[in-house]
């Protein structure tokens, strides 16, 4: 990982911060979570996504992810 890729992902999560994306999760062992929610916030080494429940009786959750989540394509994000 050259400090150059994570200088790019981390300024363009940065540029999204208020848009919704869908999140692909790979938990291991062939485990996919699929989630959509709102990049809040990006810091020096992470940032955060709030994730709405599509079921009501859910609490909305805010996850954080670092940026070599993202390069090393543990998670996958698009935006919506």
């Amino acid at each position: 990982m050259e400090q150059g890729e994570f200088v790019r992902v981390r300024e363009s999560i940065k540029e999204q911060c208020g848009s919704e994306v869908v999140i692909r999760l790979d938990r291991g062992r062939n485990k996919v979570d699929i989630e959509h929610g709102v990049i809040k916030a990006a810091y020096p080494s992470v940032f955060t996504v709030l994730i709405d429940p599509e079921d009501e009786n859910r609490p909305s959750q805010l996850l954080s992810f670092s940026y070599t989540d993202v390069i090393t394509k543990d998670i996958r994000m698009k935006l919506c």
